[in-house]
């Protein structure tokens, strides 16, 4: 992850162990974000976590922002402040530790409240959650009436899009809700609130709120690389000898690339045969095609607006079907509309021909 390996990089910042003996302990061999979270939390050397009481309740085991950077200037060795909060948002977007009131996943330099991730939802365990279990939880949420959980306004239209998406399954979702809020009842208040914080969190992580960048994301490159090890390309401008068949934009052809197989030229052929056999218009427009017609030949069309006289089909009346058969209706002024709609109605006409 592009972020993450951001935060990793954070190392290079720490340029000598000094006497402080988390800054050895850094140094003295390779680190990941967990080392920095675990350091932050120690008991002595770390952040203060404390419980704030406010009005008619209390807050349970939260710090500052303004605490997390001045320890991250401190122990990392940072001089600009500015620093500080950059690495400090980027452990923060992968979910490490949170703000108790946001959903979105960012550290401030002020008095806002965080809280630190359980290692249970670390990102490190390789989470890959699926949507019946993200339905779970939102499903969860409407179910405790509590303003702190009430589910914010993309949270809702994805509850939504699940219900329609598992709606044969729904009743099974509902129940797995039920069961979980009964046993989150039982617990300690306190241990709820911190709970029901790192879990949202979590799905902060895994489903973030719109225009905020999904951390979990695998890059595409990686993506490609563990699918086709072999397809791997090293050399841009085309300087190694290597087996690709795509031609690059910034040098000639490579006179002693590898000519296409059988194999390489049936896969191409099976390709295009696919491609011609693909629809090339889009759906709204061929729905628009379709409205267009419709409007247009309405007028003409005895079902949709009614006929002078009355429509044979659904009347007793014969006298439509008298006048069709007769030489007055050539002479209708909406039968030549209709005809001149198209060449196709003109030649289709043999009354037209007949006079």
């Amino acid at each position: 992850n592009q972020q993450g390996g951001h935060a990793e990089g954070a190392a290079d910042m720490i340029t000598s162990p000094g006497s402080n003996p988390i800054q050895a302990s850094l140094c003295c061999r390779p680190w990941q974000i967990e080392d920095i979270v675990m350091f932050i939390q120690d008991e002595e050397e770390g952040v203060p976590i404390r419980t704030v009481k406010s009005f008619m309740t209390k807050i349970p085991s939260v710090v500052t922002g303004t605490d997390i950077v001045q320890w991250l200037m401190k122990n990392l060795d940072i001089e600009d402040p500015a620093e500080a909060i950059h690495v400090g948002g980027l452990i923060a977007s992968q979910g490490y530790f949170f703000p108790i009131s946001d959903h979105v996943l960012s550290l401030k330099d002020d008095g806002t409240f965080y809280r630190f991730q359980a290692p249970y939802f670390w990102p490190s365990n390789c989470w890959e959650p699926e949507n019946t279990d993200y339905a779970i939880y939102l499903c969860k949420r409407t179910m405790q009436n509590k303003t702190r959980l009430e589910l914010a306004d993309y949270e809702a239209e994805n509850l939504a899009r699940l219900q329609r998406a598992f709606a044969r399954k729904w009743e099974f979702i509902f129940m797995q809700a039920e069961a979980q809020v009964k046993i989150d009842r039982k617990k300690d208040k306190s241990e709820r609130k911190i709970l029901d914080s790192q879990e949202r969190a979590f799905w902060d992580v895994h489903r973030p709120v719109p225009g905020c960048v999904n951390t979990t994301e695998m890059d595409i490159r990686k993506c490609r690389r563990m699918k086709n090890p072999h397809r791997v390309k090293k050399s841009v401008y085309g300087l190694a000898e290597e087996p690709t068949q795509v031609q690059s934009p910034v040098h000639g052809p490579v006179h002693n690339a590898r000519k296409g197989t059988k194999e390489d030229l049936e896969k191409e052929i099976g390709f295009l045969r696919h491609q011609l056999d693909r629809h090339c218009m889009k759906m709204s427009k061929v729905a628009e095609s379709l409205i267009s017609y419709t409007e247009q030949y309405m007028e003409y069309d005895p079902f949709l607006t009614s006929p002078e006289p009355s429509n044979p089909w659904t009347s007793d009346d014969c006298t439509f079907w008298d006048l069709e058969t007769s030489s007055m209706t050539l002479g209708r002024l909406d039968r030549l509309e209709n005809k001149w709609l198209s060449p196709g109605k003109v030649l289709g006409s043999t009354a037209h021909f007949l006079n």
